[in-house]
């Protein structure tokens, strides 16, 4: 019953939803002359850098793959991925500090700013994945119906980055350190993480260590569709599966019993 009277009143502010999704997307090109033209030359711009130079500079650096782009293919699966992971996180761990004008002035469920950020981070990478998946289709290495299996993925990936960051996010209107160390801690994530590296390239001893992060079967299960063109190994997904849930949980439950307390604080 929880459950479904949260969803009744989102669906009763859907109209603020998707009115504040589209007023981050324009605010993002006001007054520039080009507008949302951006939206497609900004990934375009880098999508045809990793094609052109790594293409050729590390064509030799994935055993099995004989495709001249599939170090560029397997940049990109990394690269796009964990930067929408990182747009979650980030803009969900300081949500309620950066609206908090909003939540003191309007009565509205707070878990509509969560969706907010999700939607707008979806929007973003929807663009830039439409173009990737163009170029797959022109280069003739489009993945065929593997390709299908990036939505339970996806799906995955999201959960798992909206929960981490509504936790985050709570706890940084109490702890404001919170939001500046885990931005040191997510670089170092990033390069624990196989995005720019093959695990191959990693020494046998350091490999086993890749099961303590959840973001490593994530990413790995993008690049085993779109560079492998095979369907990812569900089975080491469940340990992020699991995680996911938990962090979603543990964010509703926090924002549940602290959402007065976080008025007061911000």
């Amino acid at each position: 019953m929880i459950v479904l009277g949260r969803l009744r009143n989102i669906a009763a502010y859907r109209g603020f939803i998707t009115g504040s999704v589209q007023r981050e997307f324009q605010s993002k090109y006001r007054n520039s002359m080009l507008g949302a033209i951006w939206t497609i030359l900004n990934p375009l711009a880098m999508i045809v850098v990793y094609t052109v130079i790594f293409s050729q500079v590390m064509r030799n650096r994935l055993p099995g793959v004989g495709s001249a782009y599939a170090y560029s293919i397997y940049l990109c699966a990394g690269v796009l991925t964990w930067n929408l992971f990182t747009e979650i996180v980030l803009k969900g761990q300081s949500v309620f500090i950066d609206n908090a004008g909003l939540i003191k002035k309007l009565n509205f469920p707070r878990i509509c700013l969560p969706i907010i950020v999700v939607l707008n981070a979806l929007l973003n990478f929807g663009i830039i994945f439409g173009l990737f998946t163009l170029f797959l289709l022109l280069s003739g290495n489009f993945p065929g119906w593997p390709f299908l299996a990036l939505l339970p993925v996806l799906a995955l990936q999201v959960l798992l980055a909206i929960g981490l960051g509504m936790v985050l996010g709570i706890l940084n209107v109490f702890f404001r350190d919170v939001g500046q160390f885990f931005g040191i801690a997510l670089q170092f994530w990033f390069w624990f993480t196989p995005v720019v590296y093959p695990v191959t390239a990693l020494p046998e001893e350091v490999r086993h260590w890749l099961a303590l992060n959840p973001m490593a079967p994530v990413v790995m299960a993008y690049q085993d569709i779109l560079v492998k063109q095979v369907m990812p190994h569900w089975a080491s997904l469940l340990p992020a599966t699991v995680l996911a849930a938990l962090l979603c949980l543990l964010g509703m439950h926090l924002f549940k019993k602290r959402a007065g307390e976080m008025v007061d604080e911000l």
